[in-house]
């Protein structure tokens, strides 16, 4: 459905219709920053109705730094504050973080490894990269991303441990599928993730910016939401000029129907994309097509 306008500033429920939002915005490298940016973008959708914001990957912290330095556990500041704040506004958040795989360095350049032990000989380990989902009425959920960005003269499995599991979510009386950049390009994850129930799909990324790529973003979009045969809200981190390491961002958050038609689309710059989904259009596309 269309974004919001004074006639759609009902606050929607459980239902056959979902007031959600993208908040676009750019991370730095500093969780606090962002956490403030995150609270304060959450607080713009709320106000606006939205009883689902989603925020990027990596909004707890940019690339362009160490990302084992930055990660924290579920159970950490960063998570506990993205908590707090969606029990303020009374919102499921789904927000992008980092969270620590098999080991984390210890300050003599050793491993501590998560069971309390301890080993010698590397100073930088792997991270997961995590979706966190919470909020009041919600079971908290986490995805871990599958598919590594190793393209593009990128290597992302050097810092990264993949996932290994395909997650869905209740939101509202809505099933949700969870999926994070890279793996927009794998397209049977989104038609197994329609299989599994979701009619509605999240995508927080960091699409990296360059030659091609927001018209690659926009055609993989578009054709995820056709796999899903679901609602796809692609939330991607804002562009910046002053970017040069990354991947950072290209901004252009999208919501697309399960058809694959795009129905809301932000610019490059910070953002919040609000807009209203139903069922019915799930419910219509499936049984007129029914690839699933």
């Amino acid at each position: 459905m269309a974004p919001d306008s004074p006639s759609r500033l009902l606050r929607h429920t459980s239902g056959q219709r979902l007031r959600l939002a993208g908040a676009q915005f750019t991370a730095t490298g500093d969780p606090s920053e962002n956490l403030r940016t995150i609270a304060d973008l959450t607080a713009r959708a709320a106000e606006r109705g939205a009883r689902l914001v989603v925020h990027p990957e990596a909004a707890m912290a940019s690339f362009a730094g160490r990302l084992d330095t930055v990660a924290e556990p579920l159970d950490g500041r960063f998570a506990d504050g993205v908590r707090a704040l969606a029990h303020e506004h009374g919102v499921t958040v789904v927000v992008g973080m980092f969270t620590p795989a098999d080991a984390i360095t210890t300050d003599e350049g050793g491993v501590l490894r998560c069971d309390g032990g301890a080993s010698k000989g590397r100073d930088r380990t792997r991270v997961h990269n995590t979706l966190l989902v919470t909020g009041p009425g919600t079971s908290e959920t986490t995805y871990r991303k599958v598919h590594l960005y190793d393209a593009f003269g990128s290597k992302e499995s050097d810092t990264v441990a993949p996932g290994d599991e395909l997650v869905t979510v209740d939101v509202e009386g809505w099933t949700v599928g969870l999926a994070t950049c890279y793996d927009v390009r794998f397209g049977e994850q989104f038609t197994q993730l329609g299989r599994r129930g979701a009619e509605l799909v999240v995508l927080p990324a960091s699409w990296g910016d360059g030659p091609g790529k927001a018209s690659q973003w926009d055609l993989l979009t578009r054709a995820r939401a056709h796999d899903a045969q679901a609602w796809l809200l692609a939330v991607g981190q804002a562009w910046t000029k002053d970017a040069i390491n990354g991947p950072f961002g290209i901004g252009r958050s999208a919501l697309a129907d399960p058809t694959g038609e795009v129905r809301a689309r932000l610019g490059g710059g910070e953002d919040v994309l609000v807009a209203d989904i139903d069922r019915g259009s799930v419910e219509r596309t499936r049984a007129t097509v029914p690839l699933l």
